[in-house]
């Protein structure tokens, strides 16, 4: 009889163990879903700041142009070409749409500016100095906002891939986000806006 109650009570011990430890695997698992689901809204803040910050440039861009037109006539391509890619850059609709198309309005943005540089008289143009100052805060404060992107990417690119929390990820349909990066060394400079 005494074999039997130990028999019985050992089994009663297993089970409870087994159920405590499922209770702390089902604990774990909403824990680090529910940390997915804040570390997705983190980087998609990231890139709405990122968007605000690529309007003000939209926004600005056509004004710089109008203002050396009137200086540059004969460089008509260039300054389509900006227009062109400023264009491709709002229609994006993805991150990695929008990546791929700011970089090319950075590429056309590069031009431009090496367009400007030929037009010393531009520097007394007080409307074009004023939107140089512009644009030059815009690219400093869409730099701070993407590398704080990359940084909430990076974040979750790296828990989607640590064991175990990769479980989870999978089970999610979690996948690896771009990072907001500039490809093409001529890229990687600043936007030249002072003469």
């Amino acid at each position: 009889m005494n074999l039997l109650i130990s028999s019985g009570a050992i089994a009663g011990i297993v089970c409870g163990v087994i159920g405590f430890v499922l209770i702390v695997i089902l604990i774990w698992g909403i824990c680090a879903r529910n940390n997915f689901v804040r570390l997705q809204g983190q980087y998609e803040e990231a890139f709405h700041n990122i968007d605000i910050y690529l309007k003000k440039r939209f926004d600005l861009i056509p004004n710089l142009v109008e203002t050396v037109k009137g200086y540059a006539k004969h460089e008509s391509q260039t300054l389509q070409n900006v227009i062109d890619a400023r264009a491709k850059a709002q229609a994006a609709n993805t991150p990695a749409e929008k990546i791929e198309a700011n970089a090319q309005l950075t590429k056309a943005m590069h031009m431009f500016n090496m367009v400007v540089e030929q037009y010393p008289e531009l520097k007394a143009n007080t409307n074009f100095l004023d939107l140089q100052g512009q644009l030059k805060a815009i690219e400093t404060e869409l730099a701070h906002v993407r590398k704080y992107y990359n940084a909430t990417v990076k974040q979750f690119n790296v828990k989607i891939r640590t064991f175990p929390a990769s479980i989870i990820a999978r089970m999610m349909h979690l996948e690896k986000q771009p990072y907001f990066e500039l490809d093409d060394p001529i890229e990687r400079q600043n936007v030249r806006v002072q003469f």
